[in-house]
């Protein structure tokens, strides 16, 4: 059968494929379970090395990687070659400033609490669908749903954030930033991409990204203590093949097929993976407050996400 996707302001993109709806969530599964193990695996990184020399060398490995499967896939997943300021908007907005804040941030914040907050993407994703994508227009319950994770955010920063120290609610208010660049990234390549080709997409973004995280190193960690250790080695490993190669790239080869706001529920399924394996192997604090804040923030995000309400 053949389907034809058509994304406004982008060309007309032909594919010979259906991808049937157990395939999508089989992916999307896949995807959570990544993305989930990663945080608390940057947190472990972050033992030995300082946060844009652990995220640069993680897009660096992973852009090199992705010359062989753009060698390898590139003509078969088919799309047209990304324009320029396309994968340059990509590799800056979704991968190095949101990276590079994630890293950082964790350096503070314990990593599941990182991923909850991050979790807040899935409603920045359906607000700006609503005013840059025509498809995607929210409802009243989803309007709720924004109410009710508001809620969740301000219980975390009164009870988890403010104990950490005079550092955790700046720190909590500078990882939104990340979220918000995603954002920008993904809706940019949901209106314009469309027929371009997700794996070049990805390939030449994290290059971008290395080069900005790697000079970001250079100029702020030049005297910082740097330890490549076994641990450190394999986090960067894991990150690089794992949860850098293979999401994006799944990801983004979904989002040609899926709306930007279901696969965005990725985010509200891995803040509940990180929290669980902080709390196992890195012995995260987990208290009655976080797991309602955690509770209310999910809840907003399943009913923004869900539109069948």
């Amino acid at each position: 059968m053949r389907v034809t996707l058509t994304v406004e302001g982008s060309t007309t993109l032909t594919d010979q494929r259906v991808l049937s709806p157990n395939l999508v969530r089989g992916l999307i599964t896949l995807l959570c379970l990544i993305w989930g193990s990663t945080w608390v695996v940057i947190k472990g990184g972050l033992r030995d090395l300082p946060p844009f020399t652990s995220a640069g060398a993680r897009f660096a490995i992973a852009a090199l990687i992705m010359i062989g499967v753009a060698a390898l896939l590139g003509k078969r997943e088919g799309g047209g070659k990304p324009p320029a300021w396309l994968w340059i908007v990509q590799g800056t907005t979704s991968f190095a400033i949101s990276y590079g804040i994630v890293y950082y941030t964790e350096t503070v914040l314990p990593s599941g609490l990182v991923s909850l907050l991050f979790g807040v993407y899935p409603m920045l994703q359906a607000l700006a669908g609503h005013f840059f994508l025509k498809e995607e227009q929210l409802r009243p319950a989803q309007w709720f749903g924004f109410a009710i994770g508001l809620a969740g955010l301000v219980l975390l920063f009164q009870t988890d954030l403010r104990p950490i120290g005079p550092e955790g609610v700046p720190m909590g208010l500078l990882l939104f930033l990340s979220p918000i660049s995603v954002v920008i990234g993904t809706t940019l390549v949901k209106r314009y991409g469309g027929g371009v080709s997700s794996t070049l997409l990805n390939r030449n973004g994290m290059f971008v990204c290395a080069g900005l995280l790697l000079g970001a190193a250079y100029a702020f960690e030049r005297d910082a203590a740097i330890n490549w250790t076994v641990s450190a080695v394999s986090s960067v490993l894991y990150l690089a093949i794992m949860g850098t190669v293979v999401t994006f790239s799944l990801f983004f080869w979904l989002l040609r097929y899926a709306p930007a706001h279901r696969l965005a529920l990725i985010a509200y399924v891995t803040p509940a993976i990180a929290i669980f394996l902080g709390w196992a192997f890195a012995g995260e604090p987990v208290t009655a407050s976080t797991l309602t804040g955690a509770g209310c923030v999910l809840c907003g995000v399943l009913l923004v996400v869900n539109r069948r309400h």
